[in-house]
């Protein structure tokens, strides 16, 4: 019995790859030629973002041949949801069909090396909200190899003839809404983040416990705090999000006419 009232004409569509966009990425939707758009409101048990840059609908197309949809915004942890309901889209796109899922989202950096503007392919996580989409049950996930190294391997190969500067590097989800002080930024560091931000982990865990193949990348949007002088404000994460994500969408539209 499906968990998910989805249309008939979606089952019909049976998209192959699902997309999150994250904070001022949803203009990648315009790239595609849509078929059919479903507002979260209109599927029982979605939840619907209140965060601007997060609009909150499917999107489904194709490019280069490949069925996809395009979730055009998330809900996150910090708005009140627990972390199962913010895993619930991944869910429903696994129902729709999905074997391969990218998520993408806005992040903070917190390597030095790194630049507002440049493109993070995520290699690991760190999970500081000590939560998981799994909780209720015995769901042992092996979380060796959450991203997957094929996928990693073609975008790489793709973006360097693009000429496109993606970093690689290890996602640090924090819980938010507060953006994290300097010492949270060196703690991170410590530990091994590279980036940090408020989402994805918990819909990469839920994915691979799905057995969905998945690939991550960061729009690095500005420095972790205490890196510069400059305070951090949400509508200028929005703005470098929506100038940077011409190269996603150059990468992506390459990668997945290549056969990823």
């Amino acid at each position: 019995m499906s968990e998910f009232q989805i249309p008939q004409s979606v089952r019909d569509f049976n998209p192959e790859i699902g997309l999150v966009l994250g904070s001022g990425l949803g203009s990648f939707a315009d790239r595609i030629m849509p078929i059919e758009t479903i507002p979260y409101s209109e599927i029982a048990g979605l939840p619907v973002s209140k965060v601007p840059g997060h609009e909150g609908k499917f999107i489904f197309g194709e490019l280069n041949g490949k069925r996809l949809v395009i979730a055009q915004g998330r809900v996150h942890l910090y708005e009140g949801w627990t972390v199962k309901e913010i895993s619930t889209g991944i869910r429903v796109m696994h129902e729709m069909g999905i074997r391969q899922l990218i998520l993408t989202n806005a992040a903070g950096i917190v390597n030095e090396n790194f630049s507002p503007g440049q493109w993070m392919q995520i290699t690991d996580h760190l999970n500081f909200t000590g939560q998981s989409p799994l909780f209720g049950g015995a769901n042992f996930i092996d979380q060796t190899e959450v991203y997957s190294k094929s996928m990693r391997k073609q975008f790489r190969e793709k973006a360097a003839e693009l000429e496109i500067d993606l970093a690689t590097g290890v996602y640090a989800w924090m819980p938010g809404p507060q953006y994290e002080t300097p010492a949270e930024i060196r703690m991170v560091r410590t530990l091994g983040a590279d980036a940090v931000g408020m989402s994805t982990v918990p819909e990469a865990i839920q994915a691979r416990a799905l057995d969905i193949e998945v690939a991550g990348f960061s729009c690095l949007t500005n420095y972790g705090a205490g890196m510069t002088d400059d305070l951090l404000d949400h509508s200028e994460v929005i703005e470098m999000g929506a100038t940077a994500a011409g190269q996603l969408v150059d990468l992506l539209t390459a990668t997945l006419g290549s056969g990823t």
